[in-house]
């Protein structure tokens, strides 16, 4: 820590000026040992030229010199250099300059001698922190100048990938990182057809298949969370900036690596930040609404499909993952996956939401990735706490699936498959028709198969009795509708069974697949 200290101080340039050489001896030392770098001189007319010609960032100064007494000294510097912190030292206080020659001078403080310093030490430090915080505060306006300024390049028709790299290229040097991506959705697009697509540097500057690798379940999550709450997300790998569209929509995210939000800078950047990625989503969607025409429309869909298998992949790797954490729970979500078409064939819902509900009973339990196996696993009554994490699952779940546009029809059934129609259940705690529709064909199959299944604590409950509780929760915990449909398909269950049976529904062939998908 003390040398992460160091390196730091190293980068802020002292000069002080004092006629007395032991001063300036000891003031060496001290400060030295900070590892700031130091300068010194004892004549005020020279000192005035050096600070002309090279550059400081903080000025120690003492008041009572000759020729030029210390005021005039800070004079004739503030009228070619209006940035450079300076500390005044007197060794009478009566002869200090009075506050309104301090105050016009933009004198930033000063104290009086002492064979002390350590009040001087720590108006130093006081001074280096204030200008740490301008610089940081002059590299966002910056780049924020920069932004403003290619957006007249957006303009000229330049490949889609030359914006992506010239936004991610702007942000580097402000947030001091090198690796870092864009992920972004074309909003010209129709919601339900919208394309997602990546650009990264550093050591994200790579292919798709390498880049869905690099992507764990929770960095996924956390994107997924930044783009549902459209704030920015610090994280331990870095800082991940949604990008929010003049409408309030979510076009994608800016994740950089590495940020160190524990530096107080940071915090003061963070308003900064946030404007960038505003200023970076404007951006992007003139680019889209100008420059589409010079885009290739098959090179676009190439990525975007290269992209949507390997993230439709990963997920699915996700989502066996969590059947093969525990042999009572595989084959599950294709259980339910295959009872909510089912349920769906007998509302008559249209073709798309059929496939919408497939995907959403395949993955609806996506997000116990990141619930721990013994939790998942426990035989006994779940504590207050465990039960709590579990509860977390369909945001978790939610999370994931929104990190990329293709499951945005898919994450409110996914977050809200455990809500009930009296409004008890979570994670949102709604009630009738604020729960999404398919979300409550989900919560009524999900619950049939667990009752239909052995599970740690228990053995499987008779078909009949599965019936009976669905019947029970008829308008609490279940929409009427969905558990009539569903009871009317039930009552082929054989049938059903045996359909499952020959397709491989629900069976250990799924463990199988999840091994072979695991480990290609």
């Amino acid at each position: 820590m003390r040398r992460k200290l160091q390196r730091e101080a190293s980068d802020y340039r002292i000069i002080v000026v004092d006629d007395e050489i032991g001063i300036i001896d000891s003031l060496s030392v001290v400060l030295g040992r900070s590892g700031y770098g130091f300068a010194s001189e004892n004549d005020p007319v020279a000192a005035i030229e050096r600070i002309r010609n090279e550059h400081f960032d903080l000025l120690v100064l003492d008041f009572l010199m000759s020729p030029l007494l210390g005021d005039e000294v800070v004079s004739q510097i503030r009228a070619f250099n209006k940035e450079i912190y300076i500390l005044l030292l007197t060794g009478y206080r009566d002869l200090a300059p009075p506050l309104e020659t301090i105050r016009a001078l933009d004198i930033q403080g000063y104290c009086e001698k002492s064979d002390k310093f350590d009040q001087l030490v720590l108006l130093v430090e006081s001074g280096i922190k204030s200008i740490a915080l301008l610089r940081t505060i002059k590299k966002f306006q910056d780049g924020l100048n920069k932004i403003l300024q290619a957006v007249p390049k957006i303009y000229q028709l330049q490949p889609l990938g030359g914006i992506l790299e010239e936004i991610l290229g702007e942000i580097m040097p402000l947030v001091d990182s090198e690796n870092a991506f864009i992920l972004v959705d074309d909003p010209t697009g129709e919601p339900e057809d919208q394309k997602s697509i990546f650009r990264g540097i550093g050591e994200y500057h790579t292919e798709i298949g390498e880049f869905m690798d690099m992507l764990g379940p929770q960095l996924m999550e956390d994107i997924g969370h930044a783009r549902m709450t459209r704030q920015v997300r610090q994280v331990e790998q870095g800082i991940i900036l949604p990008l929010t569209n003049e409408v309030m929509q979510s076009i994608g995210v800016i994740f950089v690596e590495s940020v160190d939000s524990s530096d107080p800078r940071f915090g003061q950047g963070l308003k900064l930040l946030e404007i960038y990625a505003s200023q970076a989503a404007s951006s992007l969607s003139n680019a889209f609404l100008h420059s589409l025409v010079n885009i290739k429309n098959e090179e676009l869909n190439r990525t975007y499909d290269q992209l949507k298998v390997r993230y439709m992949d990963t997920i699915e790797a996700l989502r066996l993952a969590v059947d093969a954490k525990d042999i009572y729970t595989r084959g599950h979500s294709d259980r339910v996956a295959f009872y909510a078409q089912r349920v769906g064939q007998r509302l008559a819902l249209s073709p798309d939401d059929m496939e919408l509900l497939r995907i959403s009973g395949v993955f609806h339990d996506v997000g116990k990735i990141g619930t721990a196996d013994d939790i998942l696993s426990k035989a006994e009554r779940l504590s207050s706490d465990e039960y709590d994490e579990i509860k977390k699952h369909p945001l978790k779940g939610a999370q994931i699936l929104s990190a990329i546009s293709m499951f945005r029809a898919v994450v409110p059934i996914v977050q809200c498959h455990h809500e009930r129609i009296d409004g008890r259940g979570y994670p949102l705690g709604i009630k009738g028709d604020e729960i999404p529709f398919l979300s409550r064909i989900i919560a009524v199959v999900d619950a049939f198969d667990a009752m239909t299944s052995d599970r740690q604590y228990r053995g499987r409950m008779q078909l009949e009795t599965a019936c009976e509780q669905l019947v029970q929760g008829r308008g609490t915990q279940f929409d009427p509708a969905c558990v009539d449909a569903f009871l009317v398909e039930l009552a082929d269950y054989d049938q059903m069974l045996a359909e499952m049976d020959a397709r491989h529904i629900g069976t250990d062939s799924d463990l199988d697949l999840a091994a072979g998908t695991l480990g290609a």
